[in-house]
C-alpha cells in the first residue's frame, strides 16, 4: 500500500494536489525535513541542514509561479544539540530566506530524539498559478538543469565518501529567474523531488494524459530525487520563446517527451532519501 497516497486521500479536497495550495492570490505549502529520513547529521552541517530545509519549500512556491514571502518554522531539537549548532542552523535558514526575500514570522520549538524542521511557506502569485492539471495533448514536456547529480551525491555519502558544499544533494540550485519569465507560456509544472519518472507520473495523472518519449534518458536521470529542478510543459508554438528565456537566464532546458492521449505509469523506484 502507498501509505502517503492513502493518507492524502483521507483529506481529499479541491485545494490538494499541487506543490502548493492556491487560495486567492496566495499559495501555501508545507514540507518536513527530518533526520534519518531526509538527511544524517554526519552528512550535512547545521548550516546546510537549515539551508536545504528552506530551499525545498521555496522550490514548491516557485513552480506555482509565486514569490515566497513568509515562513513558519517548527523545530525539533535533540537534547544533545549545542548553542553553536543552533546558531549555525538558524544562519542557514536566515541566509536562504534573505536570498529569496522570505521573512520568518513565527513557529514552535520542542525537544526530541532527532533533529527535525517543519516549514510552512506562504507565497504571493505573480500571475496565473501553474498547476499540474494543465498538460494538453501535443505539449512538449521538459525539465531544467541536469538530473542525476543528487543521486550521485547520496550514493557517495552512503559509501562513506565526501561531497563538496555545492553538491546538488547539499544545496539544490533553484531556477527561479527562468521559471518566473517562462511561467506565462507554461501549461503545467511541478518540481522534481521524488525522481523524474515518479514525478512525471504525478504530472500526467493530474491531467489524464500519456507520454511519448522523444529523448533517451539514463536511469540516473529518471530515478534521482531531491533535484528540485522544474518539470514543466508548454505548447510547441512557444518553443522559440522558451529557448530565448533559457538563453537569457543561462538555464539548460531539456525537452524529453510529448503529451499524448492515454496514461503513463513508471516502474522505476523513486529515490527520496
Amino acid at each position: 500500500m502507498d501509505k502517503e497516497f492513502f493518507t492524502i486521500s483521507c483529506f481529499s479536497n479541491a485545494l490538494i494536489g499541487d506543490d502548493a495550495a492556491v487560495i486567492d492570490k496566495n499559495v501555501y505549502c508545507k514540507d518536513l525535513f527530518c533526520e534519518g529520513t531526509h538527511f544524517k547529521r554526519e552528512w550535512l552541517s547545521p548550516y546546510q541542514i537549515g539551508q536545504k530545509a528552506m530551499l525545498v519549500n521555496i522550490s514548491d512556491v516557485i513552480v506555482m509561479n509565486a514569490r515566497p514571502k513568509y515562513a513558519l518554522l517548527g523545530l525539533i531539537l535533540p537534547k544533545n544539540i549545542c548553542e553553536a549548532e543552533i546558531l549555525e542552523l538558524s544562519r542557514g535558514i536566515n541566509d536562504t530566506c534573505k536570498k529569496f526575500g522570505v521573512s520568518v514570522i513565527g513557529g514552535d520549538t520542542i525537544a526530541g530524539e532527532k533533529l527535525g524542521i517543519s516549514v510552512s511557506m506562504i507565497g504571493e502569485l505573480l500571475g496565473k498559478a501553474t498547476l499540474r492539471n494543465g498538460l494538453k495533448k501535443g505539449d512538449y514536456i521538459a525539465f531544467t538543469g541536469e538530473l542525476g547529480k543528487s543521486l550521485k551525491g547520496l550514493k557517495t555519502l552512503q559509501n562513506k565518501g565526501e561531497i563538496c558544499a555545492n553538491s546538488r544533494f547539499v544545496a539544490p540550485n533553484l531556477k527561479d529567474k527562468f521559471f518566473y519569465k517562462a511561467a506565462k507560456y507554461v501549461t503545467s509544472a511541478m518540481d522534481i523531488s521524488d525522481g523524474l519518472a515518479t514525478d512525471l507520473q504525478k504530472l500526467t495523472k493530474a491531467s489524464k494524459k500519456g507520454v511519448k518519449m522523444i529523448k533517451k534518458l539514463s536511469l540516473a536521470q529518471l530515478k534521482s530525487g531531491e533535484e528540485y529542478e522544474a518539470l514543466f510543459s508548454f505548447s510547441p508554438k512557444n518553443l522559440a520563446k522558451i529557448k530565448h528565456i533559457a538563453r537569457q537566464t543561462r538555464t539548460k532546458v531539456t525537452i524529453f517527451a510529448i503529451a499524448t492521449k492515454g496514461s503513463y505509469k513508471t516502474h522505476a523506484k523513486s529515490h527520496h532519501f
